[in-house]
């Protein structure tokens, strides 16, 4: 029999004389035995080695419920009931453990109960890493390598399950016959089956031929490898596999496929390449950066070329890239650069598709700007200076200012110790612009009036670097000085009086001189070069005063009605500038029979040239605001019992009359108006231009009629107050169940989740917090049952001569909830001039729990596709799609 004896040790450990207790009774301690004997008889010096010494290197702590029983013969310890083991990081849990000191192991296991079930399995922790095992395990001390038997184990936002797993000493993990999923339930929704799979610590989890199983079926999607980031996802570079599929026009494709490169926390890239089986092919550049309080931004290329010569009759070849620059500061210091650019080939968007956000296919323009300010400490002075480009996709101008430079100074009021109001709030201010403009909209010289038998429409070219000398050449370029002078005073007690002048100087290395060419008989320009300078000025006067009224319901919900008018009358003065002493213009005659006409010698100019005719104008407009006061609890003596509402946001009627001019002084009449329904939830915008003006017909001369403004008013000549000449309409509402968040909110929520649930926020985070807010797909809100977007456009529009137009469309979105777990979206319009429909989409999205689906389909139109996408939930698999894809190309 051996020598069975209760025993708790240390690795310095001193020879005891045990006896046999009771197997009832439990030990109290964990680490020193608490049965300490001081007439023990075992000397302190006895080398007999009941125990043998090994390699390990720091202190064993060991526990059981029900027994500790030590074999001395084989040098085995067995541990029975709620046991645990605890060396270093290490702790394993079990109802059964065995210790074999002699080869530095521990066994552990479950134990069968008397109905044949599996009780206390082993539950082994070690370096931060839990593994949950359903059969048995070995550790070995010296070794620090494991040998486990069925088990789980959590990696990141993942769950690796293997029937056989062997641990080295580094933290990593063979698994046999494993698999690998995000879904934590205990039967997942989906999982990667791969026969064998290894988990490389702080690194990733890589694995050999796998396939994609669905509720336990499998699925004949795979890939002969695979590589999953198995880091935190600010510090994850790996491959990034392809999306697949195949295109009518260009064949099969791999997509996407590349390498992320994670350099550190301040900056990732990622390199992707597109390959297509008919000649196309495609390269990718994206990153992301940041310095903390400094700035942060992101930098995207991407290049396309395609050749395919399918058919003779309607061959593809084209090469083409787009580029996007964001870069944004943070407020530090006194300079600032900022940028955002969006620029590319004019074919990009027509070529380049992308099935899931086709909004970006009809973009009519890109606009990108460079910019860089600075603020000199201690003047007034400050400077910028900036790069500007914008590119009309669908007729393919381009314009790029560069550069375009600019020295301010901010408003100084030189007088503010003085007590007469005029002078101490009188304040005078500069401004200096300078800017150079290239565009290849080339002008023609000659000739110069479509009156007279020419045409000026521009010749449009190629923006290319071949023709760059000539875009240079027909540059547009000039400086301009202003200074404005203004103050305000308080007039007759009830009167705002401002008062204000402005001067402004243009600096031009050219100008236009013109003739008349008998031979042609049409007038000609010639361009003059050399310095000059343009003059102009003008003066200002306009008084305000605020109007209120109240009135009050004894009875009711509706308590109070306010009305708010406020009147402006101004009056502006600006000489005639046309006049030989200024040589601003030029008075050329236009035909044989004598006739002149007043030229503009700086039209077309970056800056335009000075005002023609002088201008004595009487400003006249009145605002006016209605608004209500409503009841909200039947208990009035309640606080924040009564709440405000508009009833007209605003009112407004703005004209002038211009005492100068020889006819039609008075301006048309513009009228706005805005207001709001159901708290903001549905608002109404209106506008309309009166021309008060009559109109008339007159022969032409060929035979045909002419309608043409006439001086005399619409109401003297029985045509009514006027003629509206353009009119809008614009109705918007929101309705949903409940208060839907906007983008802010939607983002203030999803990272008080990320933090509530442990995350740590950096600037990789924010980007994908930020991008699942601007893009609805990724992020739908499975609590409102149902939400509708209603917008109704009316315009209208009546030139003087031609016929009038109206253009009335309806544009609809949404979505709906037909059960828990199922959306239905939908994104469409209606043309009701025209009755037809608009660009439109419909979408189902179905939550999977771990995954997220996504069906969208835009049935009709240019970019008729379908896009299919199953999303991993998982942060660390965003990059794990099911796609199936169908552009346009396809039809």
């Amino acid at each position: 029999m051996p020598f069975l004896a209760l025993a708790q040790e240390t690795t310095e450990r001193q020879e005891r004389r045990l006896a046999v207790p009771d197997t009832l009774q439990f030990p109290e301690r964990s680490i020193l035995d608490s049965l300490t004997n001081s007439a023990d008889s075992i000397p302190q010096n006895d080398t007999t080695n009941i125990v043998p010494q090994s390699a390990i290197m720091s202190e064993i702590n060991y526990f059981a419920e029900d027994s500790i029983v030590t074999d001395f013969e084989t040098n085995k310890v067995y541990l029975y009931r709620g046991a645990w083991f605890e060396y270093g990081e290490m702790r394993l849990d079990a109802d059964r453990i065995v210790i074999d000191w002699k080869n530095n192991e521990l066994y552990a296991s479950g134990v069968t109960d008397s109905l044949g079930n599996i009780e206390g399995n082993p539950f082994f922790k070690d370096q931060g890493q839990v593994y949950e095992i359903r059969k048995e395990m070995r550790y070995n001390f010296k070794t620090q390598k494991a040998i486990i038997k069925d088990v789980v184990t959590e990696q990141q936002d993942g769950i690796l399950r293997g029937e056989t797993i062997k641990k080295t000493d580094d933290g990593s993990i063979y698994l046999d016959h494993g698999y690998y999923t995000t879904c934590k339930l205990t039967e997942p929704h989906w999982h990667i089956s791969s026969n064998k799979l290894k988990s490389i610590e702080g690194k990733q989890v890589v694995s050999g031929p796998f396939n994609l199983y669905f509720n336990g079926i499998p699925t004949p999607l795979g890939l002969p490898f695979g590589i999953i980031p198995n880091t935190p996802e600010e510090k994850a570079s790996g491959i990034i596999f392809p999306s697949y599929g195949e295109e009518q026009v260009r064949g099969l494709f791999l997509r996407d496929f590349g390498y992320y490169f994670a350099f550190n926390d301040f900056i990732h890239a990622r390199v992707t390449g597109d390959i297509y089986s008919k000649g196309g092919w495609g390269a990718k550049a994206q990153s992301v950066y940041k310095k903390r309080y400094r700035f942060s931004g992101s930098f995207n290329v991407d290049f396309q070329k395609f050749q395919s010569p399918e058919t003779e009759l309607n061959p593809v070849d084209y090469n083409t890239f787009r580029v996007t620059w964001s870069h944004t500061p943070e407020s530090r210091g006194t300079g600032r650069f900022s940028a955002s650019v969006n620029a590319g080939s004019t074919s990009y968007f027509n070529n380049v598709i992308n099935p899931t956000n086709f909004q970006n296919n009809v973009t009519s323009d890109l606009q990108s700007n460079i910019n860089y300010t600075k603020q000199f400490s201690g003047t007034p002075f400050s400077m910028s200076a900036s790069a500007q480009h914008s590119q009309s996709v669908s007729t393919g101008e381009v314009r790029l200012r560069l550069p375009s430079f600019n020295v301010s100074m901010n408003r100084q009021n030189p007088f503010r110790n003085v007590k007469f109001e005029p002078l101490k709030t009188l304040n005078i201010a500069w401004n200096f612009d300078l800017q150079n403009s290239i565009s290849n909209r080339i002008q023609s010289p000659t000739p110069i009036d479509p009156e007279l038998g020419g045409t000026t429409t521009p010749e449009l070219i190629p923006f290319t670097p071949e023709n760059f000398s000539l875009l240079l050449k027909n540059a547009n370029n000039g400086a301009q000085h202003r200074i404005p002078v203004s103050t305000n005073f308080t007039l007759f007690k009830y009167f705002t009086g401002t008062a204000s002048a402005n001067i402004t100087e243009l600096w031009y290395l050219q100008r236009l001189n013109f003739f008349y060419n008998p031979e042609s008989e049409r007038v000609d320009q010639i361009v003059e070069d050399g310095f000059n300078r343009v003059t102009f000025y003008n003066t200002s006067f306009s008084m305000q005063t605020n109007v209120y009224g109240f009135y009050n319901f004894k009875k009711g919900k509706l308590q109070t009605i306010r009305h708010h008018i406020q009147p402006t009358f101004g009056f502006s003065y600006t000489p005639d500038f046309t006049t030989d002493n200024f040589g601003y213009f030029q008075e050329v005659q236009t035909n044989a029979a004598g006739d002149t006409r007043l030229y503009n010698r700086h039209q077309g100019f970056v800056y335009g040239g000075a005002p023609a005719g002088e201008s004595r104008a009487l400003t006249m407009g009145i605002r006016s605001v209605l608004e209500g006061k409503i009841m909200t609890d039947e208990d009035s003596t309640a606080e924040n019992s009564t709440k405000k509402i508009p009833l007209i946001e605003n009112f407004d009627i703005n004209t002038s009359y211009n005492f100068a001019a020889d006819s039609f002084q008075l301006a048309p009449v513009r009228i706005s108006a805005r207001t709001s329904f159901f708290d903001r939830r549905v608002s109404v915008n209106m506008s309309a231009t009166v021309d008060p003006y009559a109109t008339s017909a007159f022969d032409n001369g060929t035979g045909t009629e002419t309608i043409r403004r006439v001086n005399q008013f619409a109401w003297k000549n029985g045509q009514g107050l006027g003629t509206i000449r353009n009119a809008s309409f614009n109705l918007n509402a929101s309705i949903n169940p409940s208060n839907a968040q906007n983008p802010g909110e939607v983002r203030d929520e999803l990272t008080n989740q990320f933090m509530q649930q442990g995350g740590i926020m950096n600037e990789f985070v924010e980007s994908q917090i930020n991008q699942l807010v601007t893009d609805p797909s990724q992020y739908i809100d499975w609590n409102i049952p149902w939400n509708l977007s209603i917008g109704y456009n009316l315009a209208y529009s009546k030139p003087t001569s031609g016929r009038s137009n109206v253009t009335s469309a309806v544009q609809l979105s949404g979505d709906v909830s037909i059960s828990e777990k199922w959306k239905i979206n939908f994104n469409t319009g209606i043309n009701l001039v025209d009755q037809v429909i608009t660009q439109s989409m419909i979408g189902i999205a179905r939550d999977l729990h771990c995954w997220q689906m996504n069906v969208n389909w835009i049935p009709f139109g240019r970019f008729t596709s379908y896009n299919i996408d199953i999303r991993v939930k998982s942060s660390i698999l965003q990059d794990l799609k099911v796609s199936r894809r169908r552009s346009f190309f396809d039809q």
